[in-house]
């Protein structure tokens, strides 16, 4: 038998003679990808294979968003644009984390001294310092503290536990520097906490790289950060006890009181910070400090620094009256 089949001249064919050639609608490449002109899922599955090629065959364009959806999708995209922009121009003071809420470990701390401030704080990292904060030489990894211990491992002896070893280096900058500056540095240096260091060399306060993040997207809360319930319990009508870092805002929407006018000062995001405001310094523990429409703010702790916890008993609007006429009694 001949395996090579000759024309009329005699000679054997050439690539493109024959029905391939002749083939219209482009059968000869459907010939050469596809065998027997069948898709690749009808090969490969048989009949599953027809019925996949008959549903994408089929398959409709899916219908546009609703005007509403779209009209979200535009305004949060508006939003990021203008919070990137708004964040080039905003400096590292208005980001951090105020000196007396930052949270540091020792140098000379002991393994337990170390794990338990991780647990009570619930932060991955947390920076190091010799004497005092200003003293901070770095950053520890919560990470790096509890691959010591686990399956096979022994929790470290004081003899053989020393922070220094697993200390990260992290960035000290000025309070005037721009957040976007610092942003591009951190992701530069892969340094994900800066220490902000006054003109005397001071600690002014830290900011970490997810302070920078909500500044464009807003607050990033995972399941270690304190809820907005958890900033004050309410005990009654009008009677609530708060942290003093409470957003005054939120509270305010809470409570349905008005506790600052609008615009009045755009510096006090707290409550503590409106106590402070009133008095005009820090109240000792266990002193009220009465607001001008008579709402009352009793200090259940503080320190020489700070206010730490307080009890805030609010005029509420329906025995306003009431307190009103007995003031004037």
């Amino acid at each position: 038998m001949r395996l090579v089949t000759e024309n009329q001249s005699g000679e054997p064919p050439r690539a493109g003679d024959g029905p391939a050639e002749q083939d219209e609608g482009g059968g000869e490449e459907q010939s050469r990808s596809s065998p027997g002109g069948r898709p690749l899922t009808e090969r490969l599955f048989g009949g599953f294979g027809r019925g996949v090629t008959s549903m994408l065959s089929a398959r409709e364009t899916p219908p546009p968003m609703p005007e509403e959806v779209q009209q979200q999708h535009t305004d949060r995209q508006k939003l990021l644009l203008a919070n990137v922009e708004r964040m080039g121009e905003m400096r590292v003071s208005d980001a951090m984390v105020p000196r007396a809420d930052i949270i540091g470990i020792e140098m000379s701390a002991s393994y337990e001294e170390v794990v338990a401030v991780f647990r009570r704080e619930g932060h991955s990292r947390l920076p190091v310092y010799s004497d005092t904060l200003d003293d901070a030489e770095g950053f520890i990894h919560v990470k790096d503290v509890f691959m010591l211990t686990g399956k096979g491992h022994e929790p470290p002896t004081p003899e053989n536990f020393n922070v220094r070893e697993f200390m990260r280096r992290l960035l000290t900058v000025p309070p005037s520097m721009r957040c976007g500056i610092l942003l591009q540095k951190m992701q530069a240096d892969r340094v994900h906490m800066a220490l902000v260091i006054d003109e005397y060399g001071g600690v002014d306060g830290l900011v970490t790289i997810e302070d920078l993040l909500e500044l464009i997207v807003g607050e990033i809360e995972d399941e270690h950060d304190a809820t907005v319930e958890a900033f004050w319990k309410k005990q009654g009508d009008g009677v609530y006890q708060v942290d003093a870092r409470a957003w005054l805002d939120e509270f305010q929407v809470e409570a349905g009181v008005q506790l600052l006018e609008p615009g009045k000062n755009d510096d006090i995001d707290t409550l503590g910070g409106l106590v402070f405001m009133i008095c005009n310094r820090i109240p000792a523990r266990g002193e009220v400090i009465r607001h001008q429409d008579g709402h009352e703010f009793e200090i259940l702790d503080a320190d020489p620094r700070r206010i730490k916890r307080m009890r805030i008993s609010l005029v509420l609007p329906a025995n306003a009256g009431d307190a009103a006429l007995q003031a004037a009694q």
